[in-house]
């Protein structure tokens, strides 16, 4: 029988496994599509656009991310239903974007605080959370990461964070690159979390998850699989982190 040992080795590994890049030809495909679409005008990137994820409304302004064009934030928002939020739960979606996972956890949770460092974004996630009818219950903030909730703490925390290693080159990029957020949102996560709670973060094949996994097994995160989604050029994992018993 394996020891405890063993058995988080062996839980890391297939962690790990999640986010590893993948074989060269899928990603030589991968590029090749989205110039594809880049060509074709489809990319939808830094321009005002009306979308629709799982049939509700979602305005999209410039230098804010598309949920629905690198499909993490469509993907994210899929899962959050009634089966995982209960009506009296406080909700924090960290780098909200357009505020899509915002919007589908207001549907279901007594409270919701919607948090990203691009003040575009802050605008337009505002906008669709009126465009649903749930401004009542979206508390939508500027800054930088946890500092906007200091001294909060929540039953779910949602996170698309920009998982690709780098410096930013401008707002839009920031939704992709980061050069400290995984260790820095490990670090602060414990203290916005309530007893029991936990947080849901989305990690792709495209960036840089194993540092992210690491920060968390750093910090004493018990970490899980909640839901994943493979597609011809990429792989993307939900994790579930989750404080350890004392």
């Amino acid at each position: 029988m394996l020891d405890l040992t063993q058995q988080q080795s062996a839980a890391c590994d297939r962690n790990s496994r999640k986010v590893a890049r993948l074989p060269l030809g899928m990603r030589i495909l991968g590029k090749t599509m989205a110039l594809f679409y880049r060509l074709m005008g489809k990319h939808r990137y830094d321009d005002f656009r009306m979308e629709r994820v799982h049939g509700m409304p979602f305005v999209v302004t410039p230098s804010v991310f598309n949920p629905k064009v690198p499909r993490t934030g469509e993907f994210l928002a899929s899962q959050i239903d009634s089966r995982l939020v209960q009506p009296d739960w406080d909700i924090l979606d960290m780098g909200t974007g357009c505020g899509v996972c915002a919007v589908f956890a207001a549907q279901h949770a007594r409270r919701v605080v919607a948090v990203d460092i691009n003040e575009a974004a802050v605008r337009c996630a505002g906008i669709n959370a009126r465009l649903n009818h749930l401004e009542h219950k979206i508390d939508v903030r500027h800054g930088d990461l946890l500092a906007p909730v200091r001294g909060e703490r929540f039953d779910l925390i949602l996170f698309n964070p920009p998982f690709v290693r780098g410096s930013p080159r401008d707002d839009r990029d920031r939704a992709w690159r980061s050069d400290d957020i995984a260790e820095r949102f490990a670090a602060g996560l414990d203290a916005h979390l309530k007893f029991g709670a936990s947080s849901l973060v989305l990690l792709s094949t495209f960036g840089d998850g194993h540092a992210f996994l690491e920060a968390f097994r750093e910090h004493g995160f018990e970490i899980s699989v909640s839901a994943e989604r493979r597609f011809v050029n990429e792989r993307l994992t939900i994790f579930r982190l989750d404080q350890r018993p004392l």
